[in-house]
């Protein structure tokens, strides 16, 4: 069987995250992503591990409203470095909390919690407890492991060859990340690192593994690829749309070439920081000159939220009604964001808005318009001009291809 996952987001007890961050909600807004797999986030939060066990926790992989959850958090070690963490129950989230209680002064408190240890240290507690470890939004400038280090080895030294996966985040995707030859053998997540349920933010991106069952052992055997378990497909953003994608100031968002970045000592003529972008940070650290997908690497599907392409197609804000009204009537004729953004015949869909059936098709058609991101600001998505189109563009694929 087929399920789609994301399994990096955050609960409602992380900093800087919704108060609307709760189980139900969550599970309610992946039925209509297409998202069968949520990794909880924060597990190692008292509050937010309690409300999972009363779900079912303590036996793994449990249920909320007909959506699977696994046990999963992020934290940050002493480098800034952030690290995703797949626990198998309850039993382990609460031994892990109590391992490493003694390096955080957070770890009560932020559902993403710092740490006092070095990336090896992590990864070492974490196979402790028989949990999958590997590096979060691995290129972005800010707390990621190619912002600090250069090389896997470097950050997490003899303890490497433990880390089961590499998260490439928003403004990565699997051909910048093939072209570091360290990575061949890693699986590549795409997770939303999502703040709140919206329509834009959960699920942005997601992964789709092959499994016999819903279950932690399944899906541990889908990231290591074993027993004919593995990932079949990465879903996420096109690079461009990331906020690091492009090196730029981080105040104004100008952006710059490397070269002229290097040569005003990372400030920019207002004043602000420069940011380097992960396109340049990749292009640094890159083996060769284009991608080299090993065998076992799934197809990556570029997309964007099905709120967006609604957006634009209707001139209205991503969370206004009038977008959400839209946003349901597509995914209950199509069954899911994804069916709708992808898969169903356009002219299946009826009582919806020509603008939007014409937006998707160009979505669909690779027509799309994406100024690229930086500096912390996302890239801009836009409609082509009606009579501009480019023939040569190449039209986006169905998952039906995979």
């Amino acid at each position: 069987m087929h399920i789609n996952s994301d399994l990096h987001i955050h609960s409602k007890y992380s900093a800087a995250t919704s108060r609307h961050m709760e189980l139900k909600a969550i599970a309610s807004e992946a039925k209509k992503k297409g998202i069968q797999l949520v990794g909880t986030g924060d597990c190692l939060h008292p509050r937010w591990l309690e409300e999972a066990k009363a779900h079912g926790a303590s036996d793994g992989v449990f249920e909320v409203e007909g959506t699977h959850f696994v046990l999963t958090v992020e934290v940050e070690d002493r480098h800034r470095v952030h690290h995703l963490i797949i626990l198998p129950d309850a039993a382990k989230a609460e031994e892990l909390h109590d391992r490493l209680h003694h390096f955080s002064r957070d770890i009560d408190a932020d559902g993403r919690p710092r740490l006092q240890l070095s990336g090896d240290e992590v990864v070492e507690h974490a196979i402790e407890v028989d949990g999958l470890v590997g590096p979060c939004h691995a290129f972005t400038p800010w707390t990621a492991l190619y912002a600090y280090f250069d090389s896997l080895r470097e950050c997490y030294k003899d303890m490497a060859k433990h880390v089961a996966f590499l998260e490439l985040g928003l403004s990565a995707d699997s051909d910048y990340a093939d072209t570091i030859s360290e990575l061949s053998e890693l699986t590549f997540l795409s997770n939303s690192d999502a703040h709140s349920p919206w329509l834009n933010k959960f699920a942005r991106e997601f992964n789709r593994f092959e499994v016999r069952d819903i279950t932690f052992d399944e899906l541990k055997k889908a990231i290591l690829r074993r027993g004919g378990r593995k990932p079949v497909l990465n879903v996420g953003f096109f690079p461009e749309e990331g906020k690091y994608n492009r090196t730029a100031c981080t105040r104004c968002y100008r952006q710059y070439a490397l070269d002229e970045a290097i040569g005003r000592g990372w400030r920019c003529e207002c004043g602000g920081l420069i940011k380097k972008g992960v396109r340049d940070r990749v292009r640094e650290l890159a083996t060769y000159d284009v991608p080299h997908h090993p065998p076992h690497r799934p197809p990556y599907v570029h997309t964007i939220p099905l709120a967006e392409v609604v957006k634009l197609a209707i001139g209205k804000g991503v969370n206004t009604a009038s977008v959400r009204e839209i946003w349901l009537s597509l995914i209950e004729q199509a069954g899911s964001e994804i069916a709708a953004l992808i898969d169903v015949p356009l002219d299946s869909l009826e009582g919806v808005d020509e603008r939007v059936i014409r937006a998707i098709g160009h979505f669909r058609e690779g027509k799309l318009i994406i100024e690229p991101g930086g500096g912390g600001r996302y890239g801009v998505v836009s409609l082509p001009e009606e009579d501009g189109f480019n023939s040569e563009s190449t039209p986006q694929r169905t998952l039906l291809d995979f």
